[in-house]
């Protein structure tokens, strides 16, 4: 007897995210992608807007209407921007559809989302009601959901480094740990600015939002026992990918033995976490194109710090795949359905 597919849709189909959404739930073997949607005001072809679907011929981008999509979707996928998407998701969570805020408006509390984002806050009980999809930490509460807000790109790269150093049981030195992390431009999403063209960004390297990226509160709410923490974003002129690098200063030496054994413990039989052996570091085209992390680990004797290495991809991990993988969890399918954890290289 054949399977009954779900019906899945895409709101805000034209940004980056929303585009690695269409391109991996168009080939999910458990879904009909039946609803898409974007800015404008009438249904176009989505090959016309968007060429690279052009195999897609009888996809429309639609204007958002919340009774459509509620009617054609038992699962929809907000990736509108932050200050839109919170409102579109919590409407269609309303109207009883299974919601994935790819978007930051539901990760925090109203006051800390006001402080960070500069904007004002969607209803406090959708913010209370809503499930932080960082699958691997919080699986068991995805797998019942129906408002799942998918994480930030540094915000997955950073607590998949360093939650399970919330298990080890070893005094750290007073200050802050360091999250330093770079992004390609992608992150930043398809909005025109100056400082993204080609003729700015490349051969350059820069910080950017220094002390105040809007991700840093909700690591830190996921790694409270490693608080205070500071977060330092740089772009890199490539288009995908993240590279996070921690510091985390120990009291005492500690054998590197024991980091690598946390680890492996931590993230036996998860999918798409790789913990790679002693001496060795992550490189970004080790995972790009897929929903893969690989997580290195060196401890400096020297000067008692760990260095925790995090790759992904921000567009698949980082965003759009991570938001499956979500909705894997949550429908009881095999976690890895539709998505890979081999990268494209070169």
């Amino acid at each position: 007897m054949k399977e009954t597919k779900v019906a899945v849709g895409v709101v805000g189909a034209t940004g980056y995210s929303g585009m690695e959404l269409v391109r991996l739930l168009s080939s999910h073997p458990r879904v009909n992608l039946t609803y898409v949607a974007g800015h404008g005001e009438s249904v176009v072809s989505l090959a016309e807007k968007l060429p690279q679907f052009v195999s897609l011929p009888s996809l429309n981008l639609e204007p958002f209407d919340v009774e459509v999509a509620a009617k054609r979707c038992e699962v929809v996928f907000v990736a509108l921007p932050s200050g839109t998407a919170g409102a579109v998701a919590v409407a269609l969570w309303n109207k009883g559809c299974v919601v994935i805020d790819l978007s930051g408006d539901l990760r925090l509390p109203q006051d800390q989302y006001v402080q960070w984002y500069h904007l004002p806050a969607v209803a406090a009980e959708a913010q209370k009601q809503a499930v932080y999809g960082l699958t691997e930490w919080h699986r068991r509460e995805v797998s019942s959901a129906n408002l799942i807000a998918n994480p930030g790109c540094y915000a997955t790269a950073a607590i998949l480094a360093l939650r399970p150093l919330l298990d080890l049981d070893l005094p750290l030195r007073r200050g802050a740990v360091v999250v330093d992390a770079k992004s390609g431009v992608s992150g930043a999403g398809r909005k025109p600015v100056q400082a993204f063209q080609l003729a700015e960004l490349s051969d350059n390297f820069y910080a950017y939002k220094v002390g105040q990226h809007q991700h840093t509160p909700e690591i830190e709410a996921e790694l409270s026992g490693l608080s205070p923490l500071l977060l330092n974003t740089q772009l890199l002129p490539i288009a995908r990918g993240i590279f996070v690098c921690a510091y985390v200063p120990f009291e005492q030496g500690v054998d590197e033995a024991v980091f690598h054994s946390l680890y492996a413990r931590a993230y036996e039989g998860e999918k798409f976490i790789t913990v790679l052996p002693p001496g060795q570091v992550p490189q970004l085209k080790h995972v790009l194109g897929s929903n893969a992390c690989h997580v290195g680990l060196n401890f400096d004797s020297r000067s008692r710090v760990l260095q925790v290495f995090s790759v992904l991809d921000n567009l698949q991990k980082g965003a759009a795949g991570q938001a499956v993988q979500n909705m894997n969890v949550r429908m009881g399918w095999l976690e890895d359905t539709g998505l890979s954890v081999l990268s494209m290289f070169p």
